[in-house]
């Protein structure tokens, strides 16, 4: 096992496969808490705060200026694009794309293949990047997209394949293309446990 470790901080019991962590020039080191698993080809950049329990399958990138809690598994092929801020006990799920400018609360779910953006009008205006709120709780299913700046609300169910263009009140659920807005049946209310 081969190692790239520059500027970083870690605690005890953590196992970097053939990973890069602490990568680029930053001021701030890479910070990494106990237990955490780095599986190869990962790159986590510099200036990046992790917590305990931190997991990732193969090829994850975790970008500059990110935040992330405790218990948190990060999926093979996962992008977090930086400048972004994970609760703890987060599940983001194969092939999740998270961009600049996200929130992502506590007991959250991101299903393989969710997309969330970040740029209402990519390239044609420069109206700055606003990702999505993802509120404690919610779980995002397989291959939904979520539109710049809408906030799924605490407790909120977003069906596998919708298109979020609009906020997701809290404890209701969305479905379809573009997704509306529907009670959350009761086998699905409630908080995610992923702790």
């Amino acid at each position: 096992m081969s190692e790239a470790i520059r500027d970083i901080v870690r605690g005890d019991d953590c196992t970097i496969e053939d990973a890069t962590v602490g990568y680029g020039e930053f001021d701030e080191p890479t910070r990494i808490g106990d237990d955490a698993t780095i599986r190869a080809g990962s790159i986590v950049y510099g200036d990046v705060t992790i917590g305990d329990g931190f997991a990732t399958g193969h090829d994850v990138l975790v970008r500059e200026g990110t935040t992330i809690g405790d218990d948190v598994l990060v999926g093979t092929k996962t992008v977090i694009d930086g400048q972004t801020t994970i609760g703890s006990h987060v599940s983001l799920q194969t092939n999740v794309y998270v961009p600049t400018q996200t929130t992502i609360g506590d007991n959250v779910f991101v299903g393989p293949g969710a997309v969330l953006t970040n740029d209402q009008y990519p390239v044609r205006t420069d109206d700055g990047l606003e990702g999505p709120t993802i509120e404690n709780g919610a779980s995002i299913g397989a291959n939904a997209t979520l539109l710049p700046g809408v906030t799924i609300g605490e407790n909120a169910f977003v069906a596998a394949g919708a298109v979020v263009t609009e906020d997701v009140p809290a404890d209701s659920m969305a479905v379809g293309s573009p997704a509306t807005i529907r009670d959350l049946p009761e086998e699905l209310e409630g908080a995610n446990q992923l702790a």
